[in-house]
């Protein structure tokens, strides 16, 4: 997500010694969630952490290829670089499309 619209529109009608003190604030907040998700071992898929631990995720900006291999609610499908994804999902049964980074959910079983 874009702040950038946001800040334009927002920033001009606060006195800037608060807007300084905003931008600080949330810097430091989206810092401080990054360095959360170093150290923060996933929750299990039912742990009432888990809601906790996507919010502090979405805060890091944790998504895409920067999305942790281990979520609360999906497996990592680790192979080899020069392996193929498509050959290793089909081994376990799983929608090769469904196992990229980039689907944005977990694997699905091919059906």
């Amino acid at each position: 997500m874009d702040w950038t619209p946001l800040f334009q529109t927002v920033l001009p009608y606060l006195p800037a010694r608060y807007a300084g003190d905003i931008v600080s604030i949330l810097t430091f907040l989206i810092a401080a969630a990054a360095l959360a998700m170093r150290f923060w071992k996933p929750p299990a898929a039912g742990s009432r952490l888990a809601l906790l631990y996507k919010v502090v995720a979405s805060l890091a900006q944790s998504k895409g290829w920067n999305t942790n291999a281990y979520q609360p609610d999906a497996k990592a499908l680790m192979i080899p670089a020069e392996a193929s994804r498509t050959i290793e999902a089909a081994k376990l049964g799983l929608d090769p499309a469904s196992t990229h980074p980039r689907a944005g959910e977990p694997p699905k079983p091919t059906a």
